[in-house]
């Protein structure tokens, strides 16, 4: 009897011991989980509190309440024949086309990433055609421009490029309902929009039968060749050709944030896809040294987003440009003229820096949709992985890799050397040059200045800051 009790007792126990352990097991999987959820959390807090504007943005677009109204189609995802079938006969139907935006800005290697794409046969390509924009609308600040830039997107992906001719006349006041001055924009043509003169399509047949290269050809275009022998097209040839290519690829520096590209991301029948670029801030700071003085303008537009990109934000030290150059006002006298130009240029690169925080927190919190219509790409990993990344990038944006456009990647970034005289040129370049040439270049005080400007977004970018010496 006594055993029988005991038995009893230890069956009770053991089965108490079991339910014990199994709300323990039900309540520490969940607070392991949650904690890492809230220690993520608290990890990006110190990044939020620097753009406290971030959430109120996030809720005007509504970008979690409603997906597009289009699903990926996973046919869309082939590129091979159908791509080559639609350029090749005009068929092209609105659902198969797909839209590619290369976010950047400027000396982060965009138009080598540009002249990819520009290579590709399935792509129609379009170089920077909001400079338009930023040339007739100056002094206008990068943040206010960004809507008039939307829109012009909005209309280039549909090949409507009547957009142009809105900002492509010379500048200066004249009388709007005068006549249109001579060589204004009424008479818009090829020569002088979209880096025409090593665009694939402008300088090749039909808009050129007399080229001297074919548009599958993958190669270099001789830009002095295509002047002389490609005469200037009317713009509705040039829509006509957009219209048969299967993919529409625009590269362009001067849109300041990703978040202005969400409504366009979510726009039925436009399969809108975005490819951000980054670079190391310190090599894109000795980049834009080397160019200051064709970088001055549109510097400055970038600088005067300044104090509007965030103005619910505490006040935060100036790092990289006196306050006497923003506004005349209090703060140390200017420095000579000689040098404004470098202050101009760093106080445009820690608003980019700031910008560039402020993608890579709404990345993270992008809802899945927008994951698989954006993707990002180091600069340094492209010319160091060059195959890789090539075929990535295409893979993302449903087009086949060519072997012959592998080897021209390769071919890029193997070089001779880095320098060149005229920065803006597209030419093979020594890749391990470009990533290292900031260390030889830049003082310990230009290398410091920086890292205090745009450490968040290196940290996010597992950029590593130098040692004490700046190096």
């Amino acid at each position: 009897m006594k055993g029988r009790r005991r038995w009893r007792g230890q069956r009770r126990r053991f089965a108490a011991v079991l339910v014990l352990y199994t709300l323990l097991l039900l309540l520490l999987v969940p607070y392991l989980l949650d904690y890492g959820a809230r220690r993520g959390r608290a990890d990006e807090e110190p990044l939020l509190r620097r753009c406290p504007s971030l959430e109120e943005a996030l809720s005007e677009w509504g970008w979690e309440q409603r997906p597009p109204l289009e699903p990926d189609d996973e046919e869309e995802e082939v590129g091979g024949g159908t791509a080559g079938a639609a350029a090749g006969n005009g068929s092209g139907s609105a659902a198969r086309k797909r839209h590619i935006y290369l976010h950047a800005t400027w000396r982060t290697g965009s138009s080598f990433l540009g002249e990819l794409f520009n290579q590709h046969p399935d792509v129609f390509y379009l170089y920077e055609p909001m400079w338009h924009l930023w040339q007739a609308l100056y002094p206008g600040d990068a943040l206010s421009l960004q809507g008039a830039l939307r829109d012009m997107v909005r209309a280039l992906f549909r090949c409507d490029f009547s957009v142009l001719r809105l900002y492509a006349a010379p500048p200066g006041p004249r009388d709007p309902l005068g006549p249109a001055p001579p060589g204004g924009g009424g008479n818009l043509t090829t020569a002088g929009i979209f880096g025409w003169r090593t665009n694939k399509v402008i300088c090749s047949a039909p808009l050129c039968p007399a080229a001297p290269r074919p548009r599958h050809e993958i190669g270099l275009i001789d830009g002095a060749a295509c002047e002389e022998r490609c005469p200037p097209r009317a713009l509705r040839e040039l829509e006509a050709e957009c219209r048969k290519y299967p993919v529409v690829v625009i590269k362009d520096v001067r849109l300041l944030e990703l978040g202005a590209l969400l409504p366009l991301l979510r726009e039925p029948g436009l399969n809108l896809r975005v490819i951000q670029l980054f670079r190391d801030p310190r090599a894109v700071h000795n980049s834009r040294l080397k160019a200051k003085q064709a970088l001055l303008r549109e510097s400055i537009q970038v600088l005067r987003s300044r104090h509007r990109a965030e103005p619910r934000a505490p006040p935060r030290q100036q790092l990289l440009l006196p306050p006497a150059l923003l506004g005349g006002g209090r703060g140390p006298p200017a420095p000579p003229a000689q040098h404004r130009a470098e202050f101009f240029l760093g106080g445009a690169l820690e608003v980019i820096c700031q910008a560039w925080l402020r993608d890579l927190l709404l990345a993270r919190r992008a809802p899945a949709w927008l994951r698989r219509r954006y993707t990002q790409l180091r600069y340094e990993d492209l010319v160091q992985e060059p195959r890789a990344q090539l075929r990535r990038l295409l893979r993302f944006a449903g087009l086949p890799v060519p072997p012959a456009m592998e080897a021209f990647v390769v071919n890029m970034t193997r070089g001779a050397a880095y320098s060149s005289e005229r920065p803006f040129l597209i030419s093979a370049r020594d890749a391990r040059e470009a990533v290292r040439a900031w260390r030889e270049r830049l003082s310990r005080q230009q290398v410091r200045q920086v890292e205090a400007a745009c450490g968040e977004a290196m940290s996010l970018l597992a950029y590593p800051l130098s040692g004490g010496d700046g190096r």
